[in-house]
């Protein structure tokens, strides 16, 4: 049972950015429930992750053991010409994880029975210093703050912010993920634990190593994670990119597994006639390609009374930034501290919103500049 004096926060949305504002306010002592709308346990839809330092500072903040390394260590970054040519090489170590290790890592130190799943937001009441939940099985939650973590498409952002929410920006990224051991030598030794890119007019393709489904990052038993930008009119083209392969369009994504027929059959024939020999490989080899739309959100204030939003929620930045995992994290962690700190709930939140606002809208903003230069968006 909860304590009355122990303060309770309800977090909608059960993916990273949830479980990152969870294990940080339970770090300071907070009691946390999460809901999340979908019913079955979720899966490595992110695909790769580059590491980033905010990410490992969460993870010291909350007490998260991970037995074993979150990421594999890339070398150099190379840029390939069409035929496979290197035509830039230069040191710059790194580290690349996924989804799902971060999501499992997380996932394991968050107490099970309070993660509920099949609870869809359908609103909320705000009464002083109390916030309810309403759910769509008619369920009703109350704690002293509701943390909106439910990505690009939030409910919670719909309820405090209506009419707000976010724009497409004129391309996409196809993306998939091979089993290390899958990919041919020459294809390996061309691009093993390295960061390689190919850049082509309005095209950007890249690849980095992660660990494998199981967590593992012991040689063999790793993944190839790739990416390629493509463009894609807003209309019937993109309306097509996002039909799955039952006919539903899809809001932004379509995940590993529901690529439609005709969609799969482009990419990879794109694949045969532009990518370099390496690249090739990995997209012949890719069993369940995905793909994702590239949006842009910003939103004007993040603290809503006990209201507020995190995470993808508020601010959606550009993948080129390799910031989206590292700024959830961080939101979390400022959040937990500012609370922490200030004591007083009402004037951590307002302290809060003033950094996070700035560096969500610093963040989109330069994604937005690197992507538009990057695929030839004026």
């Amino acid at each position: 049972m909860k304590s009355p004096d122990v303060p309770k926060a309800l977090v909608i949305g059960g993916s990273l950015g949830g479980l990152f504002a969870a294990t940080a306010l339970r770090a300071i002592g907070w009691h946390v429930d999460i809901f999340e709308r979908s019913p079955a346990a979720m899966d490595s839809r992110g695909g790769g992750i580059v590491l980033q330092a905010d990410v490992l500072q969460h993870f010291r903040y909350a007490g998260i053991d991970h037995a074993n390394a979150l990421g594999v260590r890339s070398h150099d970054r190379l840029y390939l010409d069409r035929a496979g040519t290197v035509v830039h090489k230069e040191p710059m170590p790194q580290t690349q994880t996924s989804w799902n290790t971060l999501y499992n890592a997380l996932f394991s130190a968050f107490p099970a029975e309070h993660y509920h799943r099949g609870k869809t937001l359908v609103d909320l009441i705000e009464n002083e210093q109390r916030v309810t939940a309403i759910f769509e099985d008619g369920s009703r939650v109350e704690g002293d703050l509701l943390i909106g973590a439910d990505g690009a498409g939030s409910t919670v952002r719909s309820l405090v912010l209506p009419g707000t929410g976010y724009s497409y920006s004129g391309y996409v990224v196809w993306r998939g993920l091979v089993d290390e051991h899958r990919l041919p030598d020459f294809a390996q030794a061309q691009i093993y634990e390295d960061f390689v890119f190919q850049q082509d007019p309005e095209s950007l393709m890249l690849e980095y190593m992660v660990p494998g489904l199981n967590g593992s990052v012991n040689p063999g038993e790793r993944r190839f994670n790739w990416l390629w930008y493509l463009k894609a009119a807003q209309g019937p083209e993109l309306d097509a990119v996002l039909t799955d392969k039952n006919g539903h369009r899809l809001s932004h994504s379509v995940p590993p597994g529901a690529l439609a027929v005709e969609q799969d059959a482009y990419i990879r024939e794109r694949g045969e006639q532009h990518a370099n020999p390496a690249f090739r490989e990995l997209i012949r080899q890719t069993k369940d390609i995905f793909v994702q739309a590239i949006l842009d959100l910003n939103v004007p204030r993040m603290v809503f009374g006990r209201v507020l939003l995190t995470g993808d929620a508020a601010f959606v930045p550009r993948p080129h930034t390799a910031g989206s995992t590292a700024k959830a994290a961080r939101n979390a962690l400022a959040l937990a501290q500012a609370i922490e700190d200030i004591g007083d709930i009402d004037k951590a939140l307002l302290a809060w919103q003033r950094l996070q606002l700035a560096e969500g809208k610093r963040m989109g903003d330069w994604g937005v500049s690197m992507g538009n230069r990057i695929m030839g968006i004026s």
